[in-house]
């Protein structure tokens, strides 16, 4: 491997919006995410909807069934 050309892996904090944290190596300073592991209704088997600016509830309105 040639020297000099790779980046610096350093160990950084990443941090989700549901106040999980955890520790992992990246070129980033830090790390801010959405959605986890913790959190993904993938793993947990529940849904949430992530309603950003009332998207969901004009979503409901335009399409319900009058």
């Amino acid at each position: 491997m040639k020297a000099g050309i790779h980046p610096d892996y350093k160990e950084v904090k990443v941090v989700c919006a549901c106040g999980e944290a955890f520790s992992t190596r990246s070129t980033r300073k830090d790390i801010h995410l959405d959605i986890c592991s913790k959190c993904h209704p993938f793993f947990t088997g529940k849904q949430k909807i992530l309603d950003a600016e009332g998207r969901v509830e004009k979503f409901k309105k335009k399409y319900a069934k009058k």
